[in-house]
C-alpha cells in the first residue's frame, strides 16, 4: 500500500473536503480524487459519500481510517529514527574487546555513553584474532585489539603495553630476568582465552633464552592476579592489569623489544556512528 494514498485518504477525512485536502497537499483536486479512487479499489470498498457539501466518510471508511493513521505514524517515526541513526545520534553497537585492553575498552565506552546516551552498546570479551574475524563478517562494529590487523580493517592505535612479572607486594625484584624466568613455576592464563597474548610472552621467553614452568592456570585474568596477590605463585601479564589488579600486587614492567606491543581500537564499516566511537575511544586516553 502506497503512504501517499493513505496521506490523502487522511487528509481528506480530516478536512471533510476535496479541495481543502489538496490546497494542503499541494496538488490539485483532480489529482486526490484520483488517489482517492485508486485506493478504494485497491481496498474493495467505497470511503468517502462525496457531494455539495463536501466527502464524509462511509462505514468502511471510519473503519480503515484507524490503521491509516497509525501506519502514517509509523511511517514517520521510521523516517525521524532513520535520520537519527544516519546522523550517529541513536542506535546499537557491538564492540569487543580482548585481554590487552581489560582496562581501556570499558573507559572507552563509558566516555561514549556519555556523549551518546541514545546509543545502545554491548560489550564482548573475545580474542583479537576472533574479534577481526567478526569485525569482516559484520557482526561486530568495533573492536579494541592487539596490533597489526589484517588487510580490510581500519585502526587507530590507543596505547603501547607491554609484559611484567606480577608478584605479591614486598616481594623482592629479580636482578637477572631472564635467569629467574628460567625453570620457575609460573600462574598463567589458560592459552586458548587469550592467543595473542600468550604468543607474546612465548616470545619473550624465546629471546630471553628461558623455559619457565607451569605452576597453575586460570580462566581469567582477574583471576591471575588474585592467585599472586594470595602468594601462591608468580605471573607474566600485561603491564596495563596494574589499573585492576589488587592491591597486593606488584607489577615490574620487562623493558625487552619483544616484550611490548600496541592495542588499538578497529573496525569495518565507515559511519558518523563509528567515527564518534573511535573520537570517544581516543578521548579516553587523554
Amino acid at each position: 500500500m502506497e503512504l501517499r494514498l493513505l496521506r490523502t485518504f487522511a487528509t481528506v477525512a480530516r478536512t471533510g473536503n476535496v479541495s481543502a485536502a489538496a490546497a494542503e497537499l499541494s496538488t490539485s483536486q483532480p489529482a486526490v480524487t484520483k488517489q482517492l479512487q485508486l485506493l478504494e479499489r485497491r481496498v474493495g470498498a467505497t470511503l468517502f459519500v462525496r457531494g455539495r457539501q463536501g466527502a464524509r466518510l462511509t462505514g468502511a471508511g471510519e473503519a480503515l481510517l484507524p490503521d491509516a493513521l497509525d501506519l502514517l505514524a509509523r511511517s514517520a517515526a521510521f523516517e525521524r529514527r532513520a535520520e537519527s541513526v544516519a546522523a550517529g545520534e541513536d542506535g546499537t553497537l557491538a564492540v569487543g574487546f580482548g585481554m590487552s585492553a581489560i582496562e581501556v575498552a570499558p573507559r572507552a565506552v563509558a566516555v561514549f555513553r556519555g556523549r551518546y546516551p541514545r546509543i545502545s552498546v554491548s560489550l564482548d570479551d573475545l580474542p583479537s584474532t576472533v574479534q577481526c574475524e567478526q569485525l569482516l563478517a559484520g557482526t561486530l562494529q568495533a573492536g579494541f585489539v592487539r596490533l597489526p590487523v589484517p588487510d580490510g580493517i581500519m585502526r587507530r592505535r590507543l596505547q603501547q603495553d607491554r609484559l611484567a612479572i606480577a608478584l605479591p607486594a614486598g616481594a623482592p625484584e629479580p636482578a637477572d630476568v631472564a635467569s629467574w624466568l628460567d625453570g620457575r613455576p609460573l600462574i598463567r592464563l589458560r592459552p586458548h582465552r587469550s592467543p595473542g597474548l600468550d604468543a607474546q610472552i612465548t616470545r619473550l621467553y624465546d629471546d630471553l633464552g628461558c623455559r619457565p614452568l607451569v605452576l597453575q592456570e586460570a580462566d581469567d585474568l582477574l583471576t591471575v592476579l588474585a592467585l599472586v596477590a594470595a602468594g601462591v605463585g608468580p605471573a607474566v601479564v600485561p603491564a596495563s592489569a596494574a589499573k585492576v589488579a589488587p592491591g597486593p600486587v606488584h607489577l615490574i614492567p620487562l623493558r625487552a623489544k619483544s616484550a611490548a606491543w600496541w592495542v588499538g581500537v578497529a573496525w569495518v564499516e565507515r559511519s558518523v556512528l563509528l567515527e564518534r566511537f573511535v573520537d570517544a575511544a581516543t578521548a579516553a586516553l587523554r
